[in-house]
């Protein structure tokens, strides 16, 4: 008999250790295969930025579910419909983006649950989150196992940030540092002290507040002090950044040893094939 899968990711919100997460922008399910054997805290799927509709999102989560990972999804907007569609295929923890206000929080609580705590519309023997009408109770217990995560990346978000922490139903808040950078009016600059001070002082009313607080930083030294400062989740890679970089590196490499060096260093090599 199946059964409802626990959502491992809400439940390591409360855990002691820091969540460390990749990125995905690259469609294709094979890279989220690869990735999940990497042995990340959790991946994410970005349908803000990338190119995923929602049939890649569903096989991007199919492709992932034999390893086990907890997957985040991150859909381009809030909308109920979308929001619904994105927990048909079997998500059960979304990052909403541009969260500026606790009536917009509240909305998408709304939108993420069942009745009676919310209007998720009913459409369960159509849902892969239910396995098709097969887990008994789906309807009953469903509520319990959604994670739902706000994103907070304007000066306005931040400056409701504690009424936006205070909503019942957010678990978690993300504090984008790009976008804040920009609406801050440092387009480009993350690193900047008034965005970083903004953060840590985020984090701290997010903290405060009982929530998990979370952002992106491929900055290892600066991912490191953010949890210091109390992150809970941080996406420390990127999968296109690690595959452009990696070939960047590689091609540079050979290019500057000449080409002697670099059949050298092939005939020492073992192919792998």
């Amino acid at each position: 008999m199946m059964e409802l899968p626990v959502n491992k990711f809400k439940q390591a919100l409360s855990g002691d250790k820091p969540l460390w997460g990749l990125w995905m922008g690259l469609p294709d399910a094979s890279c989220a295969e690869i990735v999940a054997g990497a042995g990340f805290d959790w991946l994410l799927i970005d349908s803000e930025h990338a190119p995923f509709e929602l049939d890649s999102t569903m096989r991007h989560l199919q492709a992932i579910a034999p390893y086990g990972v907890p997957v985040i999804v991150r859909p381009e907007e809030g909308r109920t419909a979308l929001l619904k569609r994105i927990l048909d295929i079997g998500a059960q923890t979304v990052l909403v983006p541009m969260c500026d206000s606790a009536e917009q929080a509240e909305q998408l609580v709304q939108a993420v649950k069942y009745p009676p705590q919310g209007i998720r519309g009913l459409g369960s023997s159509l849902a892969r989150a239910a396995n098709w009408n097969r887990i008994p109770g789906y309807l009953q217990k469903a509520n319990d196992e959604i994670c739902l995560i706000v994103q907070a990346e304007t000066v306005t978000a931040m400056k409701n940030l504690a009424e936006i922490a205070a909503v019942d139903g957010v678990d978690a808040i993300f504090i984008g540092p790009s976008d804040l950078s920009a609406s801050m009016g440092h387009i480009g600059n993350p690193d900047h002290p008034e965005v970083v001070a903004a953060i840590e002082q985020g984090f701290q009313v997010i903290n405060d507040a009982g929530k998990a607080a979370g952002l992106l930083c491929i900055n290892p030294a600066k991912a490191h002090h953010y949890v210091n400062k109390g992150a809970k989740f941080v996406g420390v890679g990127v999968d296109t950044m690690l595959l452009g970089n990696a070939a960047k590196a590689l091609a540079e490499r050979f290019k500057s040893e000449g080409d002697g060096a670099a059949s050298a260093s092939l005939a020492s090599q073992s192919s792998g094939y």
